[in-house]
């Protein structure tokens, strides 16, 4: 095969054929529950994870697949193994899995099958290759986090109006910002499609309550690491102002990884950054970031930031 597949309800298919019905009510009301997993070396990294969060998402909306876990594993491994196969020597891949509940009845009344795709995309490093030492600025915004009462904070879903508008308004207000989302009462939950993880020195990583954010993938392996290196890791409510104290902000997800925090609503993260900040010199990115992207470049087999750097231009090269 010398062109991408893609897989749609049973069926490998040519990607660029992969579609789905502007009747689906995925078009049509954006009810898509949908996992984004990365490979390292052409492998999945933590499926079995994003695999068991899909299918308690699956659960909430009521939603059944047409598959078990077990074949839906097998067809996401062919997939990978054969669009890995088109990349060059140490690139790697994304894999998206979403599922719809099929034709919307209102237009459709007969109904029909549920919607289940796969496709894959080189990862697009240039978005995020340099931030592993210039960082990521944050701005909070008027757009808030969906409350818990609309629809529970572990359900994966497409419905991201609400990222869209607030990246949006962060990055007028100072460019190159995404957006920090807060709950109604003004405790920070996470960034736009990222969990976020303070560090201080005194009391170690934490982040959100579990039941105000989406469990991560990449927030539990930072987690895992936080026992490796023996530092706690605890979970609260974080107003901004504790943000914007803390000694270091981690961003986590599952294409970079983790990245440092540069600023938060203009304030410097740390004292790195300050100094930074001042004309002092050394890179944004402080030691407990480093030690956590390390960790987790040792236990996938790849230096995370040398391969970003490194294919970033893959793009615009090809053009």
């Amino acid at each position: 095969m010398t062109e991408l597949a893609a897989f749609r309800n049973g069926e490998f298919i040519p990607a660029n054929q992969l579609a789905i019905s502007v009747e689906d009510a995925g078009f049509m009301l954006g009810v898509t529950v949908a996992e984004q997993i990365r490979t390292f070396g052409g492998v999945l990294f933590q499926w079995e994870a994003h695999l068991s969060r899909l299918w308690r998402s699956l659960e909430i909306v009521g939603v059944s697949p047409g598959y078990t876990q077990q074949e839906l594993t097998g067809f996401a491994l062919e997939l990978v193994s054969r669009n890995h196969a088109l990349l060059a020597d140490g690139d790697d891949l994304g894999l998206c899995v979403f599922v719809t509940p099929g034709l919307y009845p209102t237009y459709t009344p007969a109904g029909g099958e549920p919607t289940l795709g796969m496709h894959t995309y080189p990862l697009p490093f240039a978005g995020w290759a340099d931030k592993y030492e210039s960082g990521q600025i944050l701005r909070t915004t008027e757009f808030q986090q969906v409350p818990t009462a609309c629809w529970p904070a572990e359900l994966k879903c497409r419905s991201r109006m609400h990222y869209y508008l607030a990246d949006r308004a962060a990055s007028q207000r100072e460019p190159g910002a995404r957006a920090a989302m807060v709950d109604a009462n003004g405790f920070v939950t996470e960034a736009s499609t990222a969990n976020l993880i303070v560090f201080n020195e005194s009391t170690g990583f934490a982040s959100p309550p579990p039941e105000d954010v989406l469990p991560g993938v990449s927030m539990a392996q930072i987690r895992k690491i936080a026992k490796k290196l023996q530092v706690p890791y605890s979970h609260r409510r974080l107003s901004p102002a504790a943000v914007a104290s803390a000694d270091e902000v981690l961003l986590c997800s599952t294409s970079p990884c983790v990245l440092p925090v540069l600023q938060f609503d203009g304030q410097p993260i740390g004292r790195e950054q300050t100094g930074r900040r001042q004309g002092l010199g050394g890179p944004a990115a402080g030691p407990m970031f480093r030690r956590v992207l390390g960790e987790w470049s040792s236990e996938v087999g790849i230096d995370i930031a040398r391969q970003a750097r490194t294919f970033a231009q893959r793009d615009s090269a090809a053009g």
